[in-house]
């Protein structure tokens, strides 16, 4: 039963909500998920999830740990297409084309919709090949000037230019944790893509290293839609505009991060992120 909280303001919470309430005239629609169910096998993860994702706009998951946020997000760019006990319903629309449906080209998708995982995973090349990987073998680099070009404006994107400019040829593996997240989100970024997925981004990192990823995110959402899934109720209250919350492969409830944050709608999400539970 969802009990009311609109009255009264969280007392427990406190931190830094650093996005500001957003006038639904300035929105514009990048992802819907309508009725989306998730099984693996006879195991149901996901149940009827229907939600906006705002172009444009850092949207945080968050809940506890099994409840589907992972899922979720990699169902986006069709990587749970890997997993053959898993089957789909319902809908996940970019741009009002459905993402799930069979015609659709998933290395296409995955251009359009980019995703950085929770641990660094840098190739074992250097530092420049591994930005430019995604140009070389989606041909969209048209010469050696171009595509340089590009790696460059992606590392300064990924805010880490001035730390490897002078390195470009060295192992990406010889960078800190943090450094090879950022060459990770510069080799996503690298494509251009519309949509950046980042799944706990910086769960495996110093805490230098993560203000550093979430003052990128702030940044990044001006020119890419981003969907963080974090279990950190800090960090999704200082990066994102939007939070949803799921609980149990349920979407309790999202909406704008102020609000979710000092008067949710529902009592469990309260719950949640005052601590009681999760």
């Amino acid at each position: 039963m969802v009990t009311a909280t609109a009255d009264r303001e969280i007392p427990k919470f406190k931190t830094e909500v650093r996005s500001q309430a957003v006038a639904p005239t300035e929105l514009k629609l990048c992802l819907r998920a309508n009725d989306f169910n998730l099984w693996y096998g006879d195991r149901q993860a996901l149940r009827s999830i229907s939600m906006d994702v705002h172009k444009h706009r850092a949207t945080a998951i968050i809940g506890p740990s099994g409840c589907g946020k992972s899922t979720f997000l990699r169902t986006i760019n069709r990587m749970n297409d890997l997993i053959p006990s898993v089957r789909t319903s319902g809908e996940i629309t970019l741009d009002g084309q459905n993402l799930l449906a069979r015609e659709i080209d998933v290395v296409a998708l995955r251009r359009r919709v980019g995703m950085v995982f929770q641990q660094p995973n840098p190739f074992p090349k250097s530092i420049f090949d591994n930005v430019a990987y995604g140009l070389r073998i989606n041909g969209l680099a048209a010469n050696s000037g171009d595509r340089a070009e590009r790696v460059e404006r992606a590392l300064r994107q990924a805010a880490i230019w001035d730390d490897v400019k002078d390195r470009l040829n060295k192992s990406a593996l010889s960078l800190s944790g943090g450094e090879q997240q950022r060459v990770c989100i510069a080799r996503a970024l690298a494509v251009e893509p519309e949509v950046l997925l980042m799944d706990e981004p910086a769960s495996a990192l110093d805490p230098i290293s993560t203000a550093k990823i979430e003052d990128l995110i702030f940044e990044l959402k001006n020119l890419y839609t981003i969907v963080i899934v974090t279990h950190n109720m800090q960090q999704a209250a200082r990066v994102s505009d939007f939070t949803a919350f799921l609980l149990q492969g349920e979407l309790v409830e999202c909406g704008e991060t102020a609000r979710i944050f000092t008067k949710p709608n529902d009592k469990r999400t309260e719950d949640y992120i005052t601590g009681r539970f999760g």
